[in-house]
């Protein structure tokens, strides 16, 4: 079946009905997260988050052994997981003995009006144990999730993560431009985008500083172009393509639309209604887990090589202007940019947000990662 005739329609035009946060946001899925601190506790996370529906867990290979930058930017990572709105409360789950310990990930995010719990493998006294007691933190956690209110919401209520992971014909011609439309329709009604894809940035500082809405926004600009020529170099398809072609065509994506704030990769968005780029590379597992952490309900995908995979915390909706992926790849792309218009488009993302599954979602598939400064001990 093409994805252009898989279109779930949400309850009334332009709504969704989500979970209302005490912090005024709405989710568009109600999950425990179980968030492992440290590389060392995610198999025992994975464990515990196996045993109890809507419960996900984020395995990953931080929290020890990394230092300055690299350290605080995984720790911001994890709160703002923590505390997307997507999530109606967080088991931490730690070793005991690693650099960023649970403890301190759990107080923070209790800090942010969190309903958390915490435990380590070693201070509950093994792996056994700690599944055990992790589960049941799970499930005191998912009655606290049946008592979140429901809400009717609009598209101007979304925080929605936009990357594009490649700069092929197919992307820069047809999808590219068809979520640009998305996102121009969502500032419109009020709410957020937050855009994924330094590498756009940094190959076009000139054109990326004359698109900030603010001299602010500018300084911000320049404080991430200084950042990056302070890291290790790394070369990419994305950054290479880039640099070759003017900056308006290689930002289709997001809809030529001032930006409005530059986010710090890990950090949440603040700004009220626009557009925010976010400090991440255009790798999608890395660029979903970073606008999760900004806060994004969920995340708008963009691929000609038809990646299928989704993420623990959001769910993604892919897209794919490349008539040979289309083909190849019909149940893992949900919309079809070259068959699909702007109002579809829309219908489908309000669907996704009202409970129906992504693709991805539908499958299974997740992929979990967090970008690195540099180089972990």
């Amino acid at each position: 079946m093409s994805a252009e005739n898989d279109l779930e329609s949400a309850p009334e035009a332009g709504q969704f009905e989500g979970f209302e946060r005490p912090d005024g946001s709405v989710g568009v899925r109600n999950a425990v997260l179980v968030l492992p601190s440290v590389i060392c506790s995610h198999v025992v996370a994975d464990r515990i988050a196996d045993a109890v529906p809507e419960a996900v867990s984020t395995p990953h290979g931080h929290g020890c052994a990394q230092i300055g930058s690299d350290n605080d930017q995984t720790r911001r990572t994890f709160l703002g997981l923590g505390s997307n709105p997507n999530v109606a409360g967080t088991v931490v789950v730690g070793l005991g003995c690693e650099v960023l310990q649970s403890e301190d990930v759990a107080a923070r995010l209790a800090e942010r009006d969190v309903p958390v719990r915490e435990l380590s493998i070693q201070g509950v006294g093994g792996t056994d144990e700690c599944v055990e007691e992790g589960v049941r933190h799970v499930r005191d956690l998912r009655r606290v999730a049946r008592e979140t209110a429901r809400t009717r919401a609009h598209l101007g209520d979304l925080t929605v993560g936009v990357v594009s992971s490649d700069l092929d014909d197919s992307t820069v011609g047809e999808a590219d431009p068809l979520v640009g439309r998305l996102v121009e329709a969502v500032v419109e009604a009020g709410g957020r985008v937050v855009v994924a894809g330094n590498e756009r940035l940094t190959a076009h500082p000139d054109a990326a500083r004359a698109a900030a809405a603010t001299d602010a926004v500018a300084d911000a600009m320049d404080a991430l172009f200084a950042r990056h020529r302070g890291y290790p170099a790394k070369a990419t398809r994305v950054a290479a393509e880039a640099s070759g072609m003017a900056f308006e065509d290689a930002t289709r994506s997001w809809g030529g639309l001032p930006v409005n704030e530059v986010v710090d990769y890990g950090d949440r968005v603040t700004v009220d209604s626009g557009v925010a780029v976010l400090d991440a590379p255009s790798r999608f597992e890395e660029a979903a887990t970073g606008l999760a952490a900004a806060g994004a309900q969920l995340v708008v995908h963009v691929t000609a090589d038809g990646i299928p995979a989704g993420h623990p915390v959001v769910p993604v909706v892919k897209v794919s202007g490349d008539a040979a992926t289309v083909d190849a790849l019909a149940e893992d792309i949900d919309v079809d940019a070259r068959r699909v218009d702007g109002a579809t488009f829309r219908e489908r993302l309000l669907a996704v947000a009202d409970g129906a599954p992504s693709r991805a979602e539908r499958h299974g598939l997740t992929q979990f990662a967090i970008t690195r400064v540099g180089p972990s001990m």
